[in-house]
């Protein structure tokens, strides 16, 4: 039976205690028989699973994202080793990972699950399994590139780590990752995931349309605006261990500018700022919300409100508002008759607002104002994704050869 290794970040520090303390089975019962059957082949179980809680906990801190990230990639790949290779990880060689990139490329069946599953579940004082988890979600049996990189980028940060406190002397992920046959060379032109403007206007018109008869939209409305107009992540508007967004991170200058000072990557704190547009949207939700046009220096009002408990919403609540407005666009696009648009729409994600946000601005905005508001390290990063004038101008000059 496929037994999940980590429980959540939060529960992670208690799952570090009872391991060194030997009280797993006091808590987390199918886990402490799991790892005690895995221990007949792997003697040294026991000990691994302690150095992947140490590593998750050093990585986790910086967010749950990161966490979350590592815990699902570094959980399979343990799995594998344990299960299927029969090794411990830091006994696999070469031709080990190259054989469980085979696996990440076709996953056997009895790994996947058709829809997302918690790990554990309260029941009785105790963190029982929840039985219909997998390792694998049943759409991602087929990796796609971007699930290559991530698994390729988290085994190679663990073995860099696993050197540094010497539980191993070898790394072999990046030669494995350099003549990986499933990996494609990306092609110069990369032109990142958008909303057209037709599938836009759906989704924001839609949403805005609705909102009078079914006020609670509000929420989703100021949402989009959020992720579109001020180029925000999902996880940078959402309720955080170490940072909750809330009304009072809305700030005027002195010279009447408005900027939100945001938590981003890396816990890196920027300002972005707010277009006469936005601040419309902003003094609309307020209002819908009982609260005065603008925010004051002292709210702690969240950012996007719960319609049932307290506080800000998470990733996961956020992303449902989005999905949201995304299906009520494309119902009226149908009806509409726009049906490749409808369909498109279905593979649309969250973050394609702030890609969709930051391609239409890149024609009009300085590119120093755009890298700073979509808080990038580095300009080039920004000019790599959003701007497409040298692609267009070699195909203008490319249009009239002969042959």
């Amino acid at each position: 039976m496929l037994v999940a290794l980590v429980d959540t970040l939060k529960q992670l520090r208690y799952q570090i205690a009872h391991l060194e303390d030997d009280t797993l089975r006091s808590e987390y019962p199918e886990l402490a028989s799991f790892i005690q059957q895995v221990g007949l082949t792997v003697a040294e179980s026991k000990h691994e699973l302690v150095f992947l809680y140490q590593f998750l906990y050093v990585y986790g801190r910086k967010s749950e994202a990161t966490f979350n990230r590592f815990r699902n990639e570094l959980e399979r790949f343990y799995l594998w080793a344990w299960l299927v290779a029969e090794k411990s990880v830091f006994e696999l060689k070469r031709e080990d990972i190259e054989a469980y990139v085979d696996f990440m490329v076709e996953p056997d069946k009895n790994w996947a699950s058709t829809s997302v599953q918690s790990r554990y579940k309260n029941e009785q004082g105790l963190r029982r399994l929840n039985e219909n988890w997998r390792p694998f979600i049943l759409k991602e049996s087929i990796a796609s590139q971007q699930t290559l990189s991530a698994m390729f980028t988290a085994l190679n940060v663990f073995y860099k780590f696993s050197i540094l406190e010497e539980k191993t002397f070898a790394n072999f992920v990046p030669v494995v990752k350099k003549n990986s046959p499933y990996l494609v060379v990306q092609s110069q032109i990369k032109i990142p995931d958008t909303l057209s403007d037709i599938q836009w206007e759906y989704v924001f018109g839609v949403t805005r349309d609705k909102c009078e008869q079914n006020p609670e939209l509000e929420r989703n409305l100021f949402t989009l605006a959020c992720l579109k107009g001020l180029y925000l992540r999902i996880s940078e508007l959402s309720e955080r261990p170490q940072w909750s967004p809330v009304m009072s991170h809305f700030w005027q200058d002195n010279d009447g500018f408005w900027f939100l000072r945001i938590m981003g990557k890396g816990n890196k704190l920027r300002d972005v700022t707010l277009s006469e547009d936005f601040l419309t949207y902003l003094k609309r939700y307020r209002l819908y919300r009982g609260l005065t046009a603008l925010p004051r220096v002292d709210e702690a009002d969240p950012l996007v409100h719960k319609i049932r408990g307290q506080g800000g919403m998470t990733v996961r609540q956020i992303r449902r508002l989005v999905q949201q407005s995304f299906d009520l666009a494309k119902k009226s696009l149908l009806d509409d008759g726009f049906t490749d648009d409808a369909e498109q729409l279905e593979s649309a994600t969250a973050h394609w607002l702030r890609h969709t946000g930051a391609t239409h601005d890149a024609q009009t905005r300085p590119l120093k104002h755009l890298s700073e508001d979509l808080g990038h390290a580095k300009i080039a990063t920004t000019d790599q994704i959003y701007i497409q004038t040298n692609i267009k101008e070699r195909a203008k000059s490319g249009l009239k050869r002969k042959i």
